[in-house]
């Protein structure tokens, strides 16, 4: 007798691989089969990357009704209907690009159905190139990067050392030394907080346009900003590669957006992608078989969000009310004998090592699962040691937790007492 093959022993269906959930759908399962949502009791989310959505002071009035136009209910184009291509064009030109002999225009937009799609119609267009990839970074990131295998992600270690920022000869020796094509980086960094700007944003493009390596960025929380004095003479700091691009067309820069963070609109699931036209042909290309474009109805209405002085009036609400939130969570932390290894410049999320606490509290996902025991959702820091395919044996960041800052302030009191309960017994 011969023992049993792997067919004769596999009850699952044929023709499917196992799919892992990505790091914070993962928790929010996790949390849902421990009563989230169907025990009765209120929840305390400290985990979930969603931004507060409803009225904050100083924002513009919020959208809450929707008057779709019949015409509106056929499918819009995959790269978005031109309106609201060129709308986006023309935000990035008035924010970043005034003066410059070069502008984006509406073929320099692909529109896309949220953060994801967009991120998956950018890789699944990519050639077969060693990728570039940063550690810590967005979860979701392993499994996009795993997936889609006409690449090589090559991983970029960042530590507490160097503020989880690559200098630029970082950068270049990276790029030239692993013969990478293309580097993707969240800025502001989800979840260390991290930022790159002002000059050192301006020496990375020159590296890529150096290196003839295009540099992907991921700017959800561009402007979620925090001890960041705006460029002169504007109103208000926000952040984007765009400043520092010299030929629309011919730069190799790409960026990703939406309406999911800075807009605080994540229901919305609307986004773009911004960058020469041969890139956004290609990744429009993508899209007609990905996910076939967005929907006309929301991208009728993102229209009169992306005026900039509505975009700017947000981006000052949002700074003035997060910054007072990451400093009360950043001293609420320590006083639990929590550090948090570098203050975020930007995006919403404390990146917190828990090295220094009792067992079981100082490990990320043994402090999550107590966590949950308190109705409290925070997401494990090894979920952020993107790790396609799982080539790399050691894992990373086992003594880390990520806490956001992004619901509202009550919520974060009422988490935090909880968590205090548990870690002090009080």
């Amino acid at each position: 007798m011969h023992p049993p093959t792997q067919v004769e022993t596999d009850r699952s269906i044929p023709g499917f691989r196992q799919v892992p959930r990505t790091g914070v759908i993962y928790v929010m399962e996790r949390a849902r089969q421990s009563g989230h949502g169907s025990d009765g009791e209120e929840w305390y989310n400290l985990g979930q990357g969603s931004p507060e959505s409803g009225p904050i002071p100083g924002a513009p009035d919020r959208i809450v009704d929707l008057q779709i136009n019949p015409s509106d209910q056929a499918y819009a184009p995959v790269p978005g209907i031109d309106e609201l291509r060129e709308k986006v064009a023309d935000l990035y030109n008035f924010l970043y690009r005034r003066g410059k002999a070069s502008q984006y225009g509406p073929e320099n937009v692909s529109i896309g159905p949220g953060g994801r799609a967009a991120m998956t119609r950018l890789v699944a267009a990519m050639a077969p190139v060693n990728l570039g990839h940063f550690i810590p970074d967005y979860t979701a990131y392993e499994e996009l990067l795993f997936t889609f295998r006409g690449f090589i992600p090559i991983p970029i270690l960042l530590g507490p050392e160097d503020g989880y920022v690559a200098s630029a000869q970082t950068l270049e020796t990276e790029i030239v030394g692993r013969g990478l094509s293309a580097v993707l980086a969240s800025n502001p960094c989800n979840p260390t907080g991290h930022l790159v700007d002002g000059q050192l944003l301006s020496d990375w493009i020159d590296v890529g346009r150096r290196a003839r390596c295009t540099l992907v960025f991921d700017e959800f929380y561009s402007n979620f900003l925090y001890d960041t004095p705006p460029e002169p003479g504007e109103p208000v700091a926000t952040v984007s590669a765009a400043r520092y691009v010299d030929d629309v067309e011919t730069d190799p820069v790409v960026l990703v957006n939406g309406l999911t963070k800075n807009w605080r609109y994540p229901g919305w699931r609307t986004s773009w992608i911004v960058g020469p036209r041969d890139v956004i042909d290609r990744v429009s290309s993508a899209g007609s078989f990905l996910d076939g474009g967005g929907t006309r109805p929301f991208q009728r209405a993102a229209l009169d969000l992306l005026d900039p002085e509505l975009v700017l009036a947000e981006a000052q609400a949002i700074q003035t009310l997060f910054a007072k939130k990451r400093v009360y969570m950043m001293e609420r932390l320590r006083a639990l004998g929590i550090k948090v290894e570098i203050e975020p410049r930007g995006a919403f999320y404390l990146w917190a090592n828990l090295e220094e606490l009792p067992e079981p509290f100082n490990e990320g996902r043994s402090f999550f699962e107590q966590a949950l025991s308190q109705r409290v959702i925070t997401v494990p820091g090894a979920f952020f040691d993107v790790n396609p395919g799982r080539r790399r044996r050691t894992a990373r960041y086992q003594s880390y937790v990520r806490f956001s800052f992004g619901p509202r302030l009550e919520v974060l009191e009422k988490g935090l007492d909880r968590l205090e309960k548990l870690v002090l017994g009080r």
